[in-house]
């Protein structure tokens, strides 16, 4: 007889006050329109087994949460230009919203993400963050870049040798 066996799973959480109400924070997350103002071009068909499409196919998904203004999931691959099938393995993101006082509190849940890639994924999911918060704030969010930069120094990231 074959016994099952438990593996470890390691996840990538944060948890940030957002300075808008759960509702304008949920436009951002699911929106094309919000998304573009953080994220770049994006699609969410708004119901659980809807397709999520952002940056121009690479990220694919299915909606696997839809509770709106509370809690967002999505299955999360990465494919390569021409790609039907991702040489990654499929990935689970969480966005769940609270209330705090006239803010939202987010948590975002991301895993299971390997050791070699757990920097770089901080690093990425930092940037987005603080590109979602200058928006939610009705500031001009500035190139990619410039938060990259910034948050690849914070978590070690060398920018030039990104794994692929």
């Amino acid at each position: 007889m074959n016994k099952g066996h438990v593996v470890g799973e390691e996840a990538v959480v944060f948890e940030r006050i957002l300075p808008a109400s759960a509702e304008k924070c949920w436009a951002f997350l699911t929106e094309p329109s919000r998304l573009a103002e953080w994220y770049g071009d994006g699609v969410v068909e708004p119901h659980e087994g809807g397709k999520v499409t952002f940056m121009g196919g690479h990220i694919r998904g299915v909606v696997t949460g839809w509770r709106p203004g509370t809690f967002f999931a999505h299955t999360w691959n990465v494919f390569s230009p021409g790609e039907s099938v991702s040489a990654w393995p499929v990935s689970y993101l969480e966005f769940a919203l609270a209330p705090d006082g006239q803010n939202t509190k987010l948590t975002l849940t991301h895993r299971p993400i390997f050791k070699a890639v757990q920097p770089q994924t901080l690093m990425g999911w930092q940037t987005y963050l603080d590109m979602l918060e200058t928006g939610l704030r009705g500031r001009t969010v500035g190139p990619r870049d410039i938060y990259m930069q910034k948050n690849a120094a914070l978590y070690g990231v060398d920018l030039n040798n990104l794994k692929r």
